[in-house]
């Protein structure tokens, strides 16, 4: 069965850590990420504009649904069992529109964030666990959804 994809900007120290940290939580392999560099990334992110991608995380279901930024972390906390009590977190009535302004903020500073940090080197002292689905990313053909979109989530053009 194909793993969810997760995109992310991998010319961002801050956000390659985080999948870097991802690698090693996603027990089960349930994720593929793929960098935005990567030539496959347009056709996976097929009607997501590159300015959409460049800001949020975005996460495509093997159905095709995606999510992106705060909501594409709570779909994968809740596959992950470290990040579940996070994920549940974000479930509580009206959590999930403070961490979506949370979220914005940090993606429009992540690269002093990750200045501030020191995102880059910790990249190279937690390197990405090695994972044989991450390069063979095959996601199914998505059929489109007839559900109500709701804010973080993206309906993809056809």
């Amino acid at each position: 069965m194909p793993a969810h994809i997760l995109l992310y900007d991998d010319h961002c120290p801050l956000c390659s850590f985080q999948m870097h940290m991802l690698t090693w939580l996603d027990w089960f392999n349930l994720l593929s990420m793929l960098p935005l560099s990567h030539p496959r990334a347009t056709e996976v992110g097929q009607g997501l504009r590159r300015e959409d991608l460049l800001e949020a995380i975005h996460c495509i279901r093997r159905d095709g649904k995606v999510y992106r930024g705060a909501r594409a972390l709570r779909f994968i906390g809740m596959r992950m069992p470290v990040l579940v009590p996070m994920a549940l977190f974000l479930w509580i009535p009206g959590v999930i529109s403070v961490a979506e302004v949370c979220y914005q903020f940090v993606s429009r500073n992540r690269h002093v964030l990750s200045r501030m940090f020191g995102c880059k080197g910790a990249c190279s002292v937690l390197p990405a666990r090695s994972r044989e689905h991450d390069r063979l990313v095959q996601p199914e053909d998505p059929a489109p959804s007839s559900a109500a979109a709701e804010p973080g989530v993206v309906e993809r053009a056809s």
